[in-house]
């Protein structure tokens, strides 16, 4: 048998390599060089040094996109982390028709955002669904605001991106829950220890590294919302734009023949370092709770 060249492997690597340099890497590179300029859609530029960044701090939007962006973490990550987590207990238990509830629990991950969005839409119209049906059993007076209410909005933005994320995130779980060793539970369970128990001391240390990693897809998911409020809150980001994320003031700044690609480039810096920052602190957590 005739022995592989060492270049064989790198061989294979190539077209990979050649597809994430040309789409991944290229584009960060290029997006650093543009936010030190003032290029714009349709015209060149030049270099401008930090007045982009100077800039951003200088938006009023700033604040309400930050606000935001940070109650969409504050409420995604403890949802979407527990959430699953329980639901995947339920679907790994051998109950009947679990393997039909994973795959429904599953669908609305493949399922296209924009229609799911435009299906929320409809049902949390002051005419929708949800509305007429709390007025006629009497629950509320009114129509209920849901897509023109600043915190209705934020809620229903976030209801809407827990349902979605929960058959995806109950699959990463499952995953996990397979390698618990079952000879651990046994023997927990002939020392007297209760389902209870033997949740917090065999299965949430098994899977802990499973929950960081679901916890740092989760804060990058909630960081970069976009089509969900796009939707369900106008182009705008709700009523006086008072719901736009950060995302949303980056697609605001290229809109149109004028659209300021520098200053939307050193947007999508700034948020890439907002991001960072909870990705270092959940990795800190986690090396500090394995210490």
């Amino acid at each position: 048998m005739n022995a592989h060249r060492w270049y064989t492997p790198w061989l294979m690597l190539v077209v990979p390599l050649i597809l994430l340099a040309v789409f991944s890497l290229w584009p960060a590179l290029n997006t650093i060089v543009l936010s030190f300029t003032n290029v714009r859609m349709l015209s060149g530029g030049h270099f401008i040094g930090l007045r982009n960044f100077s800039l951003i701090f200088e938006d009023e939007r700033l604040r309400d996109a930050l606000l935001n962006t940070a109650i969409f973490v504050v409420l995604c990550v403890p949802l979407l982390t527990f959430l699953p987590l329980f639901l995947s207990l339920l679907v790994h238990s051998r109950l009947p028709f679990m393997g039909f509830f994973r795959t429904v629990f599953y669908f609305p991950v493949i399922a296209s955002v924009v229609a799911v969005a435009l299906i929320w839409q409809w049902l949390l119209d002051d005419r929708g669904l949800v509305n007429q049906l709390a007025q006629q059993m009497g629950l509320i007076q009114q129509a209920l605001p849901f897509l023109t209410d600043r915190w209705l909005l934020i809620l229903s933005v976030t209801a809407l991106t827990v349902w979605r994320g929960l058959g995806f995130y109950m699959l990463l779980y499952l995953s996990a829950l397979g390698n618990v060793r079952r000879e651990l539970h046994e023997a927990a369970s002939v020392d007297g220890a209760g389902r209870m128990r033997r949740f917090w001391s065999i299965t949430v240390p098994s899977i802990r590294g499973r929950m960081v990693l679901v916890a740092v897809l989760i804060v990058i998911a909630a960081m970069r919302i976009f089509t969900e409020i796009y939707i369900l809150g106008g182009s705008q980001g709700g009523v006086g734009g008072q719901n736009v994320t950060v995302v949303m003031l980056i697609q605001q700044a290229v809109l149109g023949a004028d659209g300021r690609i520098g200053y939307a480039s050193a947007l999508s810096l700034f948020l890439f370092v907002l991001t960072i920052g909870p990705l270092l602190l959940l990795a800190y957590l986690n090396k500090r709770s394995e210490a």
